[in-house]
């Protein structure tokens, strides 16, 4: 009987000392010291603790503090106003039985970074890939006004309330910036300086993912079904459906940011008629669940790579269908931009180096479209219309005011006449802001493809060097491309 007692009472104990524990306050891992606070808005912060406690949160930027209360389940949550000032901030969190206090908190300008390898792709680089200007970038990445968070990579079948593992907020710094996302950090490094204002770049992004692993349930359930009962979530975790939107991007909404950022694509290189589906409908899920609007969204249209098929034409092995369907998705999503990578992607290795340019021609849509640098010029020159003239085809083009432009000579075009076959062209600029397509071996001409294939190296450009993307004048799904002998590589 007294045995009994005792077991009794120690889990009574038990039992109690877990109430306790668990009615502490409770805060989201994106919510810490060192944080960035999107400046001069509101901004929700957020936790869990004890049924219907009570909380009160002292803002140093604040007059009074603010009152908030649990519910019935322990979630809480609060608007908080913020302003533009530079200095750090602290906030302190207090109940009956926590307090808690967040220091060197700063307003400024926060973005999302997400994707797969190439937005992944550390400033360190990959074994045999580097990342060029990694060096110089780690020699000189002090900077106390740029703040960094990484998600560690999961998956999981259901939402998560919180990040599971996760680098906590950190000031830039050359220990750090080498292991972190190398496009996220020059856009950053770049944005604060240019605003002269605390910048912090939230990194989640997953090696070789899809686009469907990053849509909620609810929405990827609108076009394919999703049963997750059975899947094993550690095999091939970064091609489950929903899997890293339930660990990776659900648990950092409400945390309020300015924009997103995004890299992926070549895993769903087979698939490019479902992309121009679901990509913006990924992206009309986040924004609907952050609740902030049509926040600025820009993204990379994959680089050329040789894919292990270099004669891939009229199929999807052929690059150049994913990158359209891209390039058509920047009219499918309100609020965003696509930076073209034709000229810098390398032929052997799907992880190109040159990740400055990348983050540079994000940075100019996000100085063009959200800063108001009206001045900075952030879009190539994209096809408009065509005419037959002068026994071959003429493009017109968009964004191409100041005149088109190219380094030695235009190659990477084929021209078709009505029986479908696509024939190597010569292409000349012409009146300065039009392109002149023709081959002696097709007479009649009638539609033109620009870069349709998945190795090349892009030359054609506005006067600002941001270059075209791979288009194509025909929507025919038989072409076919002449043999023709090579005579170089």
């Amino acid at each position: 009987m007294k045995k009994i007692t005792q077991l009794a009472l120690t889990v009574l104990f038990s039992v109690l000392f877990f109430q306790a524990a668990t009615a502490k306050v409770k805060l989201p891992a994106i919510v810490s010291s060192n944080m960035v606070l999107q400046r001069n808005t509101t901004v929700i912060l957020w936790g869990w603790a004890d049924a219907n406690q009570h909380l009160s949160i002292d803002a140093s930027w604040l007059t009074t503090p603010l009152q908030v209360t649990a519910d019935k389940e322990g979630n809480w949550k609060i608007e908080v106003k913020t302003n533009d000032s530079t200095d750090p901030q602290v906030i302190k969190i207090s109940s009956s039985d926590t307090n808690i206090t967040l220091d060197n908190v700063l307003f400024g300008e926060v973005w999302l970074c997400s994707g797969q390898s190439n937005m992944q792709q550390p400033l360190n680089g990959y074994p045999g890939e580097p990342t060029f200007e990694a060096n110089k970038a780690i020699m000189h990445a002090e900077n106390p006004n740029l703040r960094l968070f990484t998600a560690t990579r999961k998956g999981s079948k259901s939402p998560l309330s919180d990040l599971e593992e996760y680098t906590g907020w950190e000031q830039a710094h050359a220990g750090n910036v080498r292991d972190f996302s190398a496009i996220a950090y020059f856009f950053g490094k770049q944005l604060q300086e240019i605003l002269n204002v605390p910048v912090g770049m939230i990194h989640t992004s997953w090696g070789g993912s899809s686009v469907q692993a990053w849509i909620s349930k609810e929405m990827i359930s609108k076009y394919q079904e999703v049963d997750l009962e059975q899947v094993d979530i550690t095999k091939s975790t970064n091609h489950i459906p929903t899997a890293l939107y339930n660990a990776m991007i659900h648990p950092l909404i409400p945390y309020t940011i300015k924009g997103a950022l995004w890299y992926q694509g070549e895993s769903n290189r087979m698939e490019p008629e479902k992309y121009t589906e679901l990509f913006p409908a990924m992206v009309k899920d986040w924004r609907t669940r952050w609740g902030i609007g049509d926040f600025p969204f820009y993204y990379v249209q994959i680089a050329p790579y040789w894919y292990n098929d270099h004669k891939a034409f009229e199929t999807n092995a052929n690059s150049a269908f994913i990158r359209e369907a891209q390039l058509k998705s920047a009219d499918l999503i309100p609020n965003s931009g696509m930076a073209i990578t034709l000229d810098i992607g390398k032929e052997y290795s799907i992880h190109p180096p040159q990740k400055t340019e990348v983050a540079e021609r994000l940075l100019y849509f996000a100085l063009n479209q959200t800063y108001g640098y009206e001045s900075v010029d952030c879009a190539g020159p994209a096809y408009d219309t065509k005419e037959e003239k002068d026994g071959g085809v003429l493009l017109h083009f968009k964004h191409a005011e100041m005149g088109l432009f190219t380094p030695s000579q235009l190659v990477g075009f084929e021209i078709a006449g009505p029986d479908k076959v696509f024939y190597p062209a010569q292409a000349k600029i012409v009146n300065r802001k039009d392109v002149l397509v023709s081959s002696d071996q097709v007479p009649n001409p009638v539609e033109v493809r620009y870069g349709w294939s998945n190795w090349l190296v892009g030359t054609l450009f506005d006067t600002n060097m941001l270059p075209a993307s791979s288009f194509r004048t025909d929507n025919w799904t038989d072409a076919t491309k002449a043999e023709v002998q090579e005579t170089s590589k």
